[in-house]
């Protein structure tokens, strides 16, 4: 298990994580390389399906992230993704998946250093967990 690298997906939003990602990549800050981030046009836009086909195809968690509660670009995108990620982290739970690997951030684009510090947290608690099997997934 110490050898074990988790991947992560990481869902941007793209008018603020992502820039949030681009200015922790110019101010040269250190995170984990085992990330894999998707740019979207909203949080919102994350739906459940893109979460268990993450999994599906070998992710061992996802990170959704989006503008800080009140400044979405289409004004509450991210409330409804509160709702959405809420529901969704019961289903997985409900299906033996531990709801620790998947998480709500939110992060601006000014927040180059926030982005770093969340991706780097989120592969530590991965690697916690161990590696995802959904055939055997005992936690």
């Amino acid at each position: 298990m110490a050898d074990f690298e988790p991947k992560i997906i990481v869902f941007l939003c793209n008018w603020c994580s992502y820039g949030g990602g681009d200015l922790a990549g110019v101010n040269r800050e250190q995170y984990p390389s085992n990330v894999l981030g998707i740019k979207v046009m909203c949080s919102s836009r994350v739906s459940p399906e893109h979460i268990m086909e993450s999994f599906v195809d070998g992710a061992d968690g996802v990170l959704i992230t989006g503008c800080h509660p009140g400044d979405c670009h289409y004004i509450d995108g991210n409330y409804k993704t509160i709702r959405k990620i809420d529901m969704f982290t019961k289903i997985l739970d409900d299906l033996g998946i531990n709801p620790k690997r998947i998480r709500l951030e939110w992060i601006s684009s000014a927040e180059g250093g926030k982005f770093a510090r969340m991706m780097t947290e989120m592969t530590e608690e991965i690697r916690e967990l161990g590696p995802l099997n959904l055939n055997n997934e005992v936690e």
